[in-house]
């Protein structure tokens, strides 16, 4: 009897143990709404079923068409219920600090194992960009391997919606693509044209169309049977452009509206200067006087600045400032490269990032209100933004404060601080669209 007394309380021991666990802690959750929504917008992050003060990290995955792999990553602690929301709780370390709703999307650089100085931005914009969001016990460096998953979610962020439709053109000249927003119109117009990269840059374009305007995506070199590369440029090749989106029967009219960024926006300030049908001109990082490339116009020459390459400097870890290295538009020598656009009779929105290191955006917007004040015009406003770099795009673009450029083939300083830079991306937006609204109804 006492053998059999002793199996029992030898095998009631280990079912006494179990019933003192402690019960197991709920799964974490992580919810990302939308699950799939506009590029442009906001999404909610939250985190549920944590232990109160519990450290983790949060990480976000994308690739782009190529395969090329992205991530970024902040560290959070669960609040008292266990609970994180990334609107509301600061990271405390990792790619950002702060409360920063979007810091995973736009913090998102080439993993480690990546080339450096590569640009996440879409090259076709049909399909979603895919990002895996994911929580990590503990407190991982960014590069470092993190701790155990816990939870994860994927978000699809839309370049397009739906109903828009894209058109390719080979209109006389002219190439490129025209979004179209879903409805019978008509619909204010814009013409979208990017920088010295050359090709064709949709992703503006698309989302331009999802608020509503009929936007042209134009390039002028480097693209099907265009120039292969950026010489002698012919302002007729705009024009044309102009006409056929103002006579296209889903454009209002009766002028359109055109969006640049670097090259591309001086020259839309060419555009609004010289073509009666372009009536609203958003300059982004752009400069007053013609840059690069001679620009044609009739009998009509603006030479083009040069980039003096003895005044760039290239930093111990191979990055090139270029800063310096444009002539100076105040030379009275360069006077014939500046844009004379005190005779524009539609209106300036001159964007700017302070921290832009490419040129003097800056000092660029500066000499151009004060042409247009010396004309006794009024008809601009300026968006400067501290701490702001080169380009400033849609907003939760990745900053990129570096980026290989495509012409040189080296890593260019972009410039900017990327919390101050996403901010500029997300506040000029809505500035620009307002501005094309009200010029374009």
């Amino acid at each position: 009897a006492a053998m059999w007394r002793a199996l029992a309380a030898a095998t009631a021991a280990p079912a006494r143990a179990l019933l003192r666990t402690p019960p197991a802690r709920r799964a974490a959750s992580l919810a990302v709404s939308p699950a799939a929504g506009p590029a442009d917008e906001r999404v909610e992050t939250r985190v549920a079923g944590l232990s109160p003060g519990q450290p983790v990290t949060l990480r976000a995955v994308a690739a782009d068409e190529r395969g090329c792999l992205f991530q970024s990553c902040a560290h959070y602690r669960a609040d008292s219920r266990g609970e994180l929301h990334l609107g509301t709780d600061a990271s405390h370390g990792g790619d950002y600090t702060g409360v920063e709703p979007m810091g995973l999307f736009w913090s998102l650089a080439p993993a480690g194992m990546e080339r450096p100085y590569q640009r996440l931005v879409p090259r076709n914009t049909s399909a979603p960009m895919k990002v895996e969001v994911l929580v990590h016990q503990g407190h991982s460096l960014p590069g470092s391997m993190p701790g155990p998953v816990m939870a994860k979610a994927e978000v699809q962020r839309l370049f397009t919606a739906p109903g828009v439709r894209r058109i390719r053109l080979k209109e006389g000249v002219v190439r490129g693509s025209l979004f179209l927003p879903p409805g019978d119109g008509p619909f204010p117009g814009v013409i979208d044209m990017y920088g010295d990269e050359g090709g064709l840059i949709e992703f503006r374009s698309s989302l331009l169309a999802t608020h509503g305007f009929a936007a042209l995506s134009l390039p002028y070199f480097d693209f099907e049977d265009l120039p292969r590369i950026l010489k002698d440029l012919k302002l007729e090749y705009f024009e044309e452009a102009a006409r056929f989106l103002q006579r296209h029967p889903k454009v209002k009219g009766p002028g359109v509206g055109v969006i640049g960024t670097g090259k591309g926006a001086e020259l839309a300030l060419s555009m609004i200067t010289f073509l009666p049908e372009v009536v609203a001109a958003v300059s982004i990082s752009g400069c007053s006087s013609n840059t690069v490339a001679d620009l044609h116009y009739g009998e009509t020459t603006l030479p083009g600045l040069r980039f003096d390459m003895d005044k760039v400097t290239v930093s111990e870890s191979g990055v090139f400032d270029v800063f310096e290295a444009l002539d100076d538009p105040t030379n009275p020598a360069n006077s014939s490269s500046v844009i004379p656009i005190e005779k524009a009779e539609g209106h300036f929105l001159l964007v700017v990032g302070e921290d832009d290191r490419m040129w003097k955006s800056s000092l660029y917007a500066e000499l151009a209100i004060r042409r247009l004040r010396q004309h006794g015009k009024e008809n601009f406003e300026l968006l400067s933004y501290p701490g702001a770099g080169h380009r400033i795009d849609p907003p939760s673009t990745p900053f990129c404060q570096v980026a290989m450029d495509r012409v040189l083939g080296v890593p260019v300083l972009g410039g900017g601080e990327s919390k101050a830079h996403a901010h500029a991306q997300e506040h000029s937006w809505g500035k620009i669209q307002e501005f094309l609204h009200l010029h374009l109804g």
